[in-house]
């Protein structure tokens, strides 16, 4: 009986005694439940992309502060041959791929926590003593460098086309000092900002396939901090930017 039947009025006040907190206009009820559900995600992503204390500025509304940073160690990975592999499929298998090799990164990046700083495209960028005091930063790098380059190796480019191979990486890494900010507004980025980033990014685009790249510092830190992990000379190579350095190969004595 339409006549029967309670005006929106009347829907809305009675939803509300049951914890419904809005009806729209289209029918769907949001209820404070629901509500609380899309806080609590967008929170959870909030601490995901920032440290903890700049999420909470955020959240806050504060504007956040450039912090200098002593040292830390930054970690640069691409994908070997990735122009060609991203060309040779459909941009739904690569976002697969990616989203496969970077999901195991992610739980690694935590199993030996790491900050992961962004990806972008075939890149993974993280850092260890910076969010946390960690005396042992450059030795984190290097065991998830260890990791992530297994990972990698067990990963296949095309899950329907097996025939591809598996995916190969690269790996460097550099330690020194770099000052932090936030940048932007409408999409804020945490961003590393010093020329340590430039030579971590160098250490990792003359790096080799399946191969652990450091600098002359980390090697000496390596030695300090690790007596399980060999640093082995490279050589004197020519660094874009930079001129001539002394490199080193990271592995595993078992390597």
């Amino acid at each position: 009986n339409p006549e029967a039947r309670p005006t929106s009025h009347e829907l809305d006040a009675r939803l509300r005694r049951f914890g419904v907190k809005n009806v729209e206009p289209d029918g769907k009820i949001i209820s404070s439940l629901q509500e609380k559900k899309v806080q609590t995600t967008v929170k959870n992503l909030l601490y995901d992309i920032f440290p903890c204390h700049i999420a909470d500025a955020l959240s806050n509304g504060h504007k956040i502060e450039p912090e200098n940073h002593e040292c830390v160690a930054i970690f640069f990975s691409d994908i070997v041959d990735y122009t060609n592999i991203s060309g040779s499929m459909p941009p739904f298998k690569v976002s697969d791929m990616l989203d496969r090799l970077y999901t195991k990164f992610d739980a690694l990046s935590h199993e030996h926590d790491i900050f992961k700083v962004e990806t972008i495209g075939d890149s993974w960028v993280g850092v260890t003593n910076l969010v946390n005091v960690q005396t042992d930063f450059a030795k984190r790098i290097a065991l998830f460098s260890f990791d992530v380059v297994k990972a990698a190796n067990n990963t296949l480019i095309d899950v329907d086309t097996p025939s591809k191979g598996f995916i190969q990486i690269r790996v460097g890494f550099h330690s020194g000092p770099v000052l932090t900010n936030v940048v932007g507004s409408r999409n804020p980025r945490f961003c590393l900002i010093g020329d340590t980033v430039n030579i971590a990014s160098r250490m990792e685009s003359n790096s080799l396939p399946g191969r652990i790249h450091c600098s002359q510092i980390v090697a000496e830190q390596l030695a300090i901090q690790s007596f399980g992990i060999a640093v082995i000379y490279r050589g004197c190579i020519g660094i874009k930017g930079k001129g001539d350095m002394h490199t080193y190969w990271v592995e595993e004595f078992d390597a």
